[in-house]
């Protein structure tokens, strides 16, 4: 896990962070001058993997089962205890209802017994505060937001301000990821593996829709693309019996092209509305969440910054991921704004998006917008 100097004492105040959301049990302790004083992440991987994906009821259960211990190693790493901190942050959504239920009402216990605010904390809102750990990153910036559950392009003008300029419309980049892995017999966790097969492949030998490439707008759409590459892999295995493992590769590279195609159409266009809004001066455009862990992805939007003059900006691979880190880091933001804060009655919500005033693009149940 990357870290800051840790050589140079911590300045306060120090948060404690919980992530619970999906299917990593995660904590870290951050301090104000950017130091990860400790970090640890359980996967649940082996957990999952027989299934193809995440079961909300097993990642709960183990969440229940190791949150406790995780922060016990977690406070002996740092040298700390409870009563050492300012804040105590969880994430309160958006995600799984159960294993977020785990992470609040710990968090909340902690902070109730060692008499610190208790700060929810948005998900998204984590994976778009990181590089801010990392580097100084000035408001406002332009995002672009992927991961499995979310693919959007924000305006982030302050550390609770977005405006929403694109979402997809149907599936996120992450999902479209995992889905072609999972049909394709590579397994879970689907980016990973989609990502070392299409280093493999030929790209150029499939051509694969781009969904609304050319289209006005921001907005993604990624549904079409997985049910082609559903579609190619049938088409391979009518004429050859079975599905080679030079087709795999290249269904991988052209999928996984395809993919970075859609996402510099629509970042261009974001970059234009982004203009209107903010001026034509140089700004930061920042890449975050899961899939911008994807070498591939992440080196055709540094192009794309460098060709508009833009300053590129990402976390380090090991804070794309879900992570404690993050977590902490946008609770410290929050206290820091404000010192009075107290979140002590926001319950867990598995629906939370960014941008409140955006028009939901999917999920427009009685639990709210989706994204």
């Amino acid at each position: 896990m990357s870290a800051t100097d840790t050589s140079r004492k911590p300045q306060r105040p120090y948060v404690l962070g919980i992530e619970t959301s999906c299917d990593e049990t995660a904590a870290a302790i951050v301090s104000a001058d950017r130091q990860i004083l400790a970090h640890r992440v359980l996967s649940q991987i082996d957990d999952h993997a027989e299934f193809g994906g995440v079961v909300p009821e097993i990642a709960a259960r183990q969440h229940i089962t190791h949150l406790d211990k995780l922060l016990n190693s977690l406070m002996e790493d740092a040298g700390l205890g409870f009563d050492d901190m300012d804040g105590i942050a969880a994430t309160t959504g958006p995600g799984l209802v159960g294993g977020l239920m785990v992470g609040v009402m710990t968090a909340k216990a902690i902070a109730a017994a060692s008499g610190k605010p208790f700060i929810a904390v948005n998900h998204l809102a984590g994976h778009a505060l990181t590089v801010r750990l990392v580097e100084e990153v000035s408001f406002p910036y332009l995002l672009l937001l992927v991961s499995g559950g979310h693919c959007q392009i924000l305006s982030v003008t302050g550390i609770d301000s977005f405006r929403r300029l694109g979402s997809t419309i149907d599936d996120a980049a992450g999902e479209a990821f995992d889905k072609t892995a999972k049909l394709l017999g590579l397994g879970y966790p689907g980016g990973p593996k989609v990502e070392a097969e299409a280093a493999l492949g030929y790209a150029a030998r499939f051509k694969l829709p781009k969904p609304m490439v050319g289209k006005p707008g921001c907005d993604f759409s990624f549904s079409g693309l997985k049910t082609a590459v559903r579609r190619l892999a049938e088409e391979c295995v009518e004429k050859e019996g079975i599905l080679t493992k030079s087709d795999r590769a290249d269904i991988c590279a052209a999928f996984q092209k395809t993919v970075g195609d859609c996402m510099i159409d629509r970042l261009k266009r974001g970059i234009a509305l982004f203009r209107d809004e903010v001026g034509n001066g140089t700004f930061p455009l920042v890449v975050a969440g899961g899939v911008a862990a994807n070498s591939y992805l992440r080196g055709r939007i540094e192009k794309l910054a460098t060709e508009h003059n833009l300053r590129f900006s990402a976390p380090p691979l090991d804070l794309c991921t879900d992570n404690g880190a993050m977590i902490a880091w946008a609770g410290l933001e929050r206290l820091r704004a404000n010192p009075d804060i107290d979140d002590r009655d926001e319950a867990p919500r598995p629906r939370w998006p960014l941008d409140t005033d955006a028009k939901p693009m999917v999920g427009k149940g009685k639990k709210g917008a989706k994204v």
